[in-house]
């Protein structure tokens, strides 16, 4: 490409906007996100954790599905045949409160409107937000394949669920049962127990007289005192309960206290679930309202009264408070037992209460006919299977634990909930008989029959999403046998439970198989002050904004730049503003290269013989580079891998070899500058090619702009370690040559000798590979440098008004003397020295430490002793000089 096409190509000024403009739908149109269609190709496979369609995508959706793009990008350039599925689920509970509050808004319940017509607004919500998170897919440049994307009520996965459900009926798995369950009275519907979060709220005890029949008394009283939190439940006690080892009421056992306020007579039970030592060892037993008084109730074939009304409101079974609000009933009962003498006291406490984790409202256990599955035999089926090699292989590790305790301790799943958005349970009840029948398809005889109202819980339709979205249950389709089990589930450390877990244990249960090899799970994202972004704190950043303001390519490096398995990340504008400058850098520096490449139209790098030091050492960079990057993407250590991008491009790259480029390129020698432009070009294309899994937007666009065979950098190879780059003489002369310079420029920045004013550089070594190293590339250091004389051997005489820097074999010293002052020029060496003896003393401790030297590898302990040696050299020679200018001053 000729400067004057380089110049209409990329602009003089970064602009992410028109980097970005058309470029995604070009990718589309040309079908580069599709699997690759080569059989002979290794698959991997990802299916995106479906986004609930409840509204747009937040910065943790962001975070996520670039994690995931990055992946596929580059398993697609190393060769794979690559399957990236996209999706979205219905999201049950919250899709419908979300448009039931629209709704409500309008003054129009879901009652108004009835089950059809309320599920045809539903279906208009989702397809507005669906279009919503598919613009924003595309912003985010996500390399999705949209001709396999599902949508969890499709036709092919609602047959799925059936099936599955139906066998797991068959199996006897699941089962239909009155049970206490969590009860959110907003939505009204049953929750399950991971769907319940636990909250301080302020509450209280209330010590209750309950009043025995007859002529019992106890410890000189007629009446035994109970403690409750929940008085409106009172009107479901059907016992008292105390341990059958308390001493203190042996004798009690089997007589009878009255109910205050409704004046039912209960008895007193023993039961091995009271705690003697918990309160007053007594408690009260109310079977509908309490999971264990419910089991407790079953053991003692008790009564179960059912006090409250689907919206926690009482009803008639708590006589003149029917009707009230279980909060307004709360302080209503409590003054009503004050006034009949039955309240003891009140105290106030702070207490754990569950909260639905959809709505916010407190969450009832409420005595409920629902739908279950039995888990026992599942999780004990999944945890068996982690010691297999079929096991998921979590990332980070410690999270397999977390796993493996939730399943130990499982409870049956309540599946059902009583919404009308979502898998309609496939059971229908006859409606002349009673009798149900549970099938993947309706009964014949229809009319005779009434389908359950309930959905099945949104978990259970999204615990199939790996096997599902693949053709399951048609275990002969293409995309089952090629894809399924897929390669990485990229998720939230927060779904382990919710979501994880029910894809492991119904994948195994249905196909024999994980669902997929690796999870890798990642934290929150918080604000900069670490915060969870919230509504209630305005908080909250909109991706899509971040993305109009900076680019999807900085936004895309910063989130992945400061990610780490398993833990969470902070968002700041700071970060972005750096990141925007890492990709304007990288945008220069193509632009300077590409405008530079002449008329070369296919580049080649040349022979190794024609490489001088500056092109052996890039490309020895380089290949580190690739190595680490590689290594890196396989661990998952996205943030490791974006730190050895940044600091070779940035600091190799752009701060030393490009600026040492110009010292050829505007000489005379025109096969060394035909050699530059091809190494250039080289590392610049090889760099764009790491670099296009995070940043796919500017690395395609520069790499258009470049000359090349390919169509697009989506499908180009992928970089790969080259053993004859390798080169670590080149790295370390290159080091030492970098460092000599670096102590040029940092004398001159100490005496304010500004680059313009030649100044002698001397440099003093009796490192005869040094001399060398430094004779042959006098002309970086005169680029770099701008001396007026220079000189280099061991002989070198060095005055005392001058300025010295001890660097490793070498001290580089640059005569001041009408800038100089001596009494400074101590004063810096003696901070020399302090810097140099403490790191001498540094390493003498740690490698006095005999569990250091006996457990850290030899490499690094290796590593240690040399950076010793170094500095002691080096401080040998800032006291030698220290010494020489303070004799000067005596002098």
């Amino acid at each position: 490409m000729s400067k004057e096409e380089a110049k209409t190509t990329m602009s003089t000024k970064f602009d992410p906007q028109a980097v970005e403009q058309g470029m995604y739908q070009k990718w589309v149109d040309e079908g580069v996100f599709k699997p690759s269609g080569d059989e002979q190709a290794k698959p991997y496979s990802i299916v995106l954790p479906p986004p609930n369609v409840t509204g747009k995508l937040h910065l943790g959706h962001a975070w996520n599905t670039t994690l995931q793009d990055m992946l596929i990008r580059q398993k697609r350039m190393e060769g794979y045949d690559t399957l990236w599925l996209p999706g979205m689920d219905h999201a049950g509970i919250a899709t419908q409160a979300k448009v039931e509050a629209m709704l409500q808004d309008e003054g129009i319940s879901r009652y108004d409107l009835g089950r059809e017509k309320f599920i045809q607004q539903v279906w208009d919500w989702k397809d507005k937000f669906a279009a919503t998170i598919h613009e924003q897919w595309a912003k985010l440049g996500l390399s999705l394949d949209y001709d396999r994307e599902t949508f969890t009520l499709d036709d092919g996965v609602s047959k799925a669920v059936r099936k599955v459900f139906v066998d797991l009926y068959n199996q006897g798995l699941i089962y239909r049962a009155k049970y206490i369950i969590n009860w959110d009275p907003q939505a009204r519907t049953a929750l399950s127990d991971i769907e319940v979060e636990h909250k301080d709220d302020k509450g209280a005890f209330y010590h209750v007289k309950y009043q025995f029949t007859g002529n019992t008394t106890f410890d000189g009283k007629d009446y035994i005192e109970i403690a409750t939190t929940r008085p409106e439940t009172m009107f479901g006690d059907v016992a008292v309960a105390v341990n059958p080892s308390d001493e203190r009421y042996k004798d009690l056992v089997g007589k009878t206290v009255i109910v205050p306020l409704v004046n039912r007579e209960i008895p007193i039970i023993a039961d091995h679930y009271v705690s003697p030592d918990f309160g007053t060892g007594m408690v009260k037993i109310t079977p509908a309202h309490d999971p264990n008084d419910f089991n407790v109730g079953k053991r003692h074939d008790l009564a179960e009264i059912n006090t409250m009304n689907e919206d926690a409101s009482l009803n008639e079974n708590a006589g003149k408070y029917n009707g009230m609000d279980r909060f307004e009933a709360r302080k209503a009962i409590a003054d009503d037992l004050e006034a009949a003498g039955a309240m003891l006291k009140v105290e106030p406490i702070v207490h754990s209460v569950g909260h639905s984790e959809r709505t916010g409202v407190q969450v009832e256990a409420r005595l409920s006919t629902q739908w279950f599955v039995k888990m026992k035999p599942l999780a004990e089926a999944a945890l068996k299977n982690q010691q297999t090699d079929d096991a998921v292989n979590f990332v980070p590790e410690r999270f397999e634990k977390t796993f493996s305790r939730w399943m130990e301790d499982v409870h049956d799943w309540v599946i059902s909930r009583q919404l009308w958005w979502g898998h309609r349970i496939p059971a229908w009840y006859n409606k002349h008989t009673g009798e149900m029948y549970v099938g993947e398809t309706a009964p014949k005889d229809i009319e005779n029959w009434e389908q359950d109202p309930d959905v099945l819980d949104t978990w259970f339709s999204s615990g199939l999403w790996p096997f599902t979205t693949m053709g399951w249950p048609d275990t002969n389709s293409h995309d089952f046998k090629r894809y399924f089990p897929t390669s990485t589930m990229v998720t939230g450390y927060d779904l382990v439970f919710f979501w994880i877990s029910r894809m492991i244990f119904q994948s195994l249960h249905f196909t024999g198989r994980r669902p997929f090899k690796d999870v890798l799970l990642h934290g929150l994202i918080r604000d900069e002050q670490g915060r969870k972004m919230s509504k209630s704190l305005g908080n909250g950043i909109d991706p899509m904004d971040v993305i109009d303001q900076y680019g999807a390519d900085a936004l895309r490096w910063s989130l992945s730049t400061g990610t780490t398995p398993g833990q969470d990340e902070r968002f700041s504008y700071d970060k972005m503003d750096g990141s925007w400058k890492f990709v304007n850098k990288i945008w220069n520096a193509s632009r300077y290269v590409i405008m530079n490449l002449g008329e070369l139209e296919k580049p080649e790098l040349p022979a190794e013989s024609d490489w001088n030091l500056a092109d052996r050492w890039i490309l020895a960079r380089l290949n580190k580079t690739v190595a680490a990057v590689r290594e890196n993407y396989d661990k998952y250590n996205f943030g490791e891998a974006n730190r050895a991008l940044y600091d070779f491009i940035w600091n190799d790259f752009c701060d030393w070899y490009i600026e040492m480029s110009k010292e050829t390129l505007t000489g005379d020698d025109e096969q060394a500058k035909q050699n530059t432009r091809n190494v250039l070009a080289y590392v610049l294309d090889q760099f764009l090619r790491l670099l296009h899994p995070v940043m796919p937007f500017v690395t395609e666009k520069i790499w258009l702009s470049m000359p090349h065979e390919g169509k697009s950098l989506v499908t180009a190879t992928y970089p790969e370690v080259h053993a004859e780059f390798t080169n670590e003489n080149a790295e370390s002369d290159m080091e030492h040559l970098i460092e000599i310079i670096k102590a040029v420029r940092n004398i001159r920045a100490e005496a304010g000798a500004p680059l313009g004013n030649p100044v002698d550089i001397l440099i003093k070594t009796k490192d005869t590979d040094l001399q060398r190293v430094l004779e042959t590339n006098r002309e970086y250091l005169d680029r770099f440098g701008h001396p007026q004389k220079l000189e280099i051997g061991a002989d070198v005489s060095v005055p005392d008004l001058a300025m010295t820097v001890v660097v490793t074999d070498a001290e580089v010293s640059i005569p001041l003397a009408e800038l100089i002052d001596l009494h400074e020029e101590v004063q810096r060496l003696t901070k020399e020295v302090e810097k140099f003896q403490a790191e001498v003393d540094r390493a003498k401790r740690k490698l006095a430490n005999e569990k250091f030297v006996a457990n850290a590898p030899a490499a690094v302990v290796d590593e240690e002793r040399s950076k010793q040696a170094d500095n002691e050299q080096k401080l040998a020679a800032a006291k030698k000089r220290l010494a020489d200018v303070q004799a000067a001053l005596e002098d």
